[in-house]
């Protein structure tokens, strides 16, 4: 494996080498295009043709939809309406594209029941949407009331979101997708989360591993994380930053102290198949740097890494 000064000489080089993804790709030795994937979430003020179009332009193989223009409320969205959705469909096959995982707010910790509906009704209407679109994962949410400072969710609250996972992996199961709980809010810990998740009992429920959360929340290593959850990651989310607890700032990759290339050799170690995707915070965080600017550098930094396996460890 690479030492973190190599990994960050491999982030300058990137910055000065905008055309090494694409001379990469052209290796006749490459059968096809990197999992390399990034969620919408990132450009909020792109239309849904740029999307596309940069994500072609920078040999990504998938999108993970978490918005599009701002709107989080996707299966509302004309461009996923019944009279359009095989068109989008088409596009997104034209650009040699995947959805990765169609992600939803859903959050599975609440107790009211009519409130609790609410959020398992608003997950099975991205499961429809994800069954239309061919994607097989949706993302929820364990959560967190704002009133509960609790370190971590009780014995109660993690049996409700066990239970939730559990019905909306009934309900997913027959439309060929899969239910995956983010390790975020309350959530994080791999104690926790492998407890929820043996407790849903259920072949259609799974992680996605947001490998920042269990590190910079949790200080978990992810070799442990990996080794504890393994079994059951689906679907990841990368990305990197600086600082510690509240003061964290998210940052091109490799230029902070997230210890991406360890997250990416211990995917590799279980033969991860899935998708190594950025969840760079645009919608929320309007401070950092532009997409443009951040998803390309993703692009070209991973893209290398997962690309040749003498520059960030061996699968």
């Amino acid at each position: 494996m690479t030492s973190r000064r190599e990994f960050m000489k491999l982030a300058s080089t990137a910055m000065l080498a905008p055309m090494l993804v694409r001379e990469m790709h052209r290796n006749k030795r490459k059968a096809s295009r990197i999992p390399i994937a990034f969620s919408t979430l990132g450009c909020p003020g792109w239309e849904w043709k740029k999307i596309l179009d940069f994500a072609s332009q920078y040999e990504f193989s998938a999108i993970e939809l978490r918005g599009v223009e701002g709107r989080l409320d996707l299966p509302s969205l004309p461009l996923f309406g019944s009279d359009r959705i095989e068109q989008t469909k088409s596009e997104i096959r034209a650009h040699k594209l995947k959805i990765a995982c169609v992600s939803s707010s859903a959050q599975l910790y609440v107790e009211d029941s009519s409130k609790r509906e609410k959020q398992l009704a608003d997950a099975r209407s991205f499961i429809d949407l994800a069954a239309a679109l061919g994607a097989p994962y949706v993302r929820v949410f364990g959560g967190k009331a704002e009133s509960d400072k609790s370190v971590a969710p009780d014995d109660a609250t993690k049996a409700r979101v066990a239970a939730g996972l559990r019905e909306l992996g009934e309900y997913a199961g027959p439309r060929r997708v899969a239910v995956i709980i983010e390790s975020h809010d309350h959530f994080t810990s791999s104690a926790t989360l492998k407890d929820v998740l043996s407790a849903a009992r259920s072949e259609h429920v799974g992680l996605l591993w947001d490998a920042h959360h269990t590190f910079a929340t949790s200080n978990e290593d992810p070799e442990h994380t990996v080794h504890e959850l393994g079994t059951w990651i689906r679907h990841t989310h990368l990305k990197d930053s600086v600082g510690s607890g509240e003061d964290r700032k998210y940052v091109l990759t490799g230029r902070g102290n997230v210890p991406i290339q360890r997250q990416i050799a211990a995917l590799r170690s279980i033969q991860y198949t899935g998708f190594y995707c950025f969840e760079w915070e645009k919608l929320w965080h309007p401070d950092i740097d532009d997409p443009e600017i951040a998803i390309a550098d993703y692009a070209r930094v991973v893209g290398h890494c997962l690309g040749d396996v003498h520059a960030c460890g061996s699968s």
